[in-house]
């Protein structure tokens, strides 16, 4: 299990595309960078940044398929991370931009597995 402390954590949040990565992230287990970038509609170098914030603090790995990058929540964070950001999903999940968010990742054409990410 990883050492992490509150600070780092909430930290990491403080910026709604690492927030909103995160969240989604912790929906659907594990999005391209370019699914992200897709969602949010910030540029790939944007959304490349803000992973990298979030892997550094330890809240999400990644890794390589071909061209891709994948994210996902890092699978031993502390019992308290999981459950605040689960709490945070669940509080946050009928509100703006995360409904926009989870109903444009299901309309995305071209997701990975495709021959081609959007």
């Amino acid at each position: 299990m990883l050492n992490i402390n509150p600070e780092t954590v909430l930290s990491a949040l403080d910026n709604s595309t690492r927030f909103r990565s995160v969240l989604l992230l912790l929906e659907h287990g594990e999005l391209c960078v370019c699914e992200l970038t897709h969602v949010i509609g910030a540029s790939q170098p944007n959304i490349s940044r803000n992973l990298a914030q979030l892997r550094e603090a330890g809240l999400v790995i990644d890794r390589r398929e071909g061209q891709w990058i994948y994210y996902q929540i890092t699978p031993d964070l502390p019992e308290w991370v999981i459950k605040m950001l689960q709490a945070v999903a669940l509080g946050s999940e009928k509100t703006e931009p995360f409904q926009s968010d989870h109903k444009a990742l299901a309309a995305m054409s071209g997701r990975p597995g495709a021959k081609r990410c959007a």
